[in-house]
C-alpha cells in the first residue's frame, strides 16, 4: 500500500471524528492508526469505489452534511446516503469552478438550514459578481409526510398512491446561473432522488436534467453543450440522449408564448430502471457532465463586448425565464407544496434583474430574431436524424 493512500485514509479518519479516540495516546498508536486506517480504506475502496470516492472528500464540501456523519458512515449502502454524498460533492465542485471564473473577492455565501419535520439543505448564492450577476447552487435533503396537494401533483403525473399522506424522502442538487454578460448563456441543472412509502411498499425514482438558455445564439456552443450531455448518456444507454433531449424540448416550453425557454439539453423523470444502482450511476454521469458542458462557454464569452441594446434583450429573456419557473416548473410547485417550504431557496432560481416590455418583437434579420427562430422550432444540434436517414 502506498504512503499516499495511508495519509489520505488518515485524513479521512480524522475528518470523520474517529481520531478523537486516539489523539491523546502515544505516537505508536498514531502509526498503528495510520497503517490500520490505510488498510481498511484500501479494502473498502476495492469493495465499492463510488462510496469511498464520496467519503474521502467530505472535508471539501461547502458545509457539513445534513445527515449526521456517523449515520452516513453506518448506512453507506443506502441509496439515500449515496445520493446525499453525490449532491454535496457536485455542489462543491460546481461552486468552486464558478468562483475560479470570478474576481478573487467574489465568493459564494453559504447558508446551511434545517427544517423541523426532517432534513434541511445548503444554499450557496453568489450575487453581484463581475462574471455572474446571480449564481445559486442548492442541495436539499428532506423527509416527512407529503400533504394532499403534493400527493395530487404526483397522481397527475401517473403515480397512483393509495394513502392520502405519504412518508417521503427527497434529495437533490439544483443550480441556476445568471451571468452578467449577455453573450454567456444561463445554465440550469437539477438531479434528484425520491422515495415514497405507500402502506408497506417503498417506491423510488430519479429525475433531473441540464439545459442551456442563451441570450444570443452561438451554434458552436450549442453543439458543444449537447455533445457533452450525449457522451454522458451514451455511457449508459445509447437511446437516452434522443429520448431525454426531446423530453427537455417539450418540458421547457413556455406554452402561452409558444416558445422554448432555451436551446434544450436533457430532461427525465421517474427513472427507476434497469435497477437502482445503474440509475444512480447514470445520474452521477449526468451531474459530472455539467462543468465540462458549461465552464468552457463561460471562459469563452465572459469578456466579450456588449452594449445597452444587448443588455436590454438579456433582461427581456430573463423575464421569460421567470414566467416559466413560476407558472410551469414542477420543481418549484413541489417545493411550494412541501411543508415548511423555504421560499428563499425555492425562488433562488429567479434572476437578480429582469424586464417585461409590452408586445416586444425583435427586428427582422437581427441576432435576436435568429435566437427566436430556434426557440420556436427546436433544432437537432448533433444532426442525429440526418445520420439515421443516411444510414437507412
Amino acid at each position: 500500500m502506498s504512503y499516499k493512500v495511508a495519509i489520505r485514509s488518515f485524513k479521512t479518519l480524522s475528518y470523520l471524528g474517529s481520531y478523537k479516540k486516539i489523539r491523546d495516546r502515544p505516537i505508536r498508536y498514531y502509526c498503528a492508526a495510520v497503517l490500520g486506517a490505510g488498510y481498511v480504506a484500501y479494502k473498502e475502496f476495492q469493495r465499492n469505489k463510488a462510496e469511498m470516492k464520496e467519503l474521502i472528500y467530505l472535508k471539501n464540501y461547502m458545509a457539513e452534511p445534513i445527515t449526521p456523519v456517523h449515520q452516513l458512515q453506518k448506512n453507506q449502502d443506502d441509496m439515500k446516503t449515496q445520493m446525499e454524498l453525490l449532491i454535496m460533492r457536485i455542489q462543491a465542485e460546481f461552486c468552486r469552478a464558478l468562483e475560479k471564473e470570478e474576481d478573487e473577492e467574489a465568493k459564494f455565501k453559504v447558508d446551511r438550514w434545517t427544517r423541523k419535520e426532517g432534513g434541511g439543505g445548503i444554499t450557496c448564492v453568489l450575487q453581484d459578481g463581475r462574471v455572474f450577476e446571480k449564481a445559486g447552487v442548492n442541495i436539499s435533503v428532506v423527509s416527512g409526510k407529503l400533504p394532499p396537494p403534493a400527493v395530487q401533483q404526483m397522481k397527475s403525473r401517473g403515480k397512483n398512491f393509495e394513502s392520502k399522506e405519504l412518508p417521503f424522502f427527497a434529495a437533490g442538487v439544483s443550480a441556476v446561473i445568471h451571468p452578467r454578460n449577455p453573450m454567456v448563456p444561463t445554465i440550469h441543472f437539477n438531479y434528484r432522488y425520491f422515495e415514497v412509502k405507500d402502506k408497506n411498499e417503498v417506491h423510488w425514482w430519479f429525475g433531473g436534467g441540464t439545459d442551456l438558455t442563451p441570450y444570443y445564439l452561438n451554434e458552436e456552443d450549442a453543439v458543444h453543450f449537447h455533445l457533452t450531455l450525449k457522451h454522458a448518456c451514451d455511457t449508459h444507454d445509447p437511446s437516452y440522449y434522443d429520448r431525454f433531449k426531446k423530453w427537455c424540448d417539450d418540458y421547457f416550453t413556455i406554452t402561452h408564448r409558444n416558445e422554448r425557454r432555451g436551446v434544450g439539453g436533457i430532461f427525465f423523470d421517474d427513472v427507476d430502471s434497469p435497477d437502482q444502482q445503474s440509475a444512480f450511476s447514470f445520474v452521477t454521469s449526468c451531474a459530472e457532465a455539467v462543468i465540462p458542458s458549461y465552464i468552457p462557454l463561460v471562459k469563452k464569452h465572459k469578456d466579450d463586448a456588449y452594449g445597452y441594446h444587448e443588455r436590454q434583450w438579456q433582461l427581456l429573456r430573463r423575464g421569460r425565464y421567470v414566467e416559466f419557473n413560476l407558472i410551469y416548473d414542477r420543481g418549484t410547485k413541489f417545493g411550494l407544496h412541501t411543508p415548511e417550504a423555504r421560499y428563499e431557496s425555492i425562488l433562488m432560481s429567479l434572476p437578480l434583474n429582469a424586464k417585461w416590455e409590452y408586445m416586444h418583437e425583435p427586428q427582422p434579420n437581427s441576432a435576436e430574431e435568429k435566437l427566436m427562430k430556434v426557440l420556436k422550432e427546436p433544432r437537432d444540434w448533433l444532426n442525429l436524424e440526418k445520420a439515421k436517414s443516411t444510414a437507412a
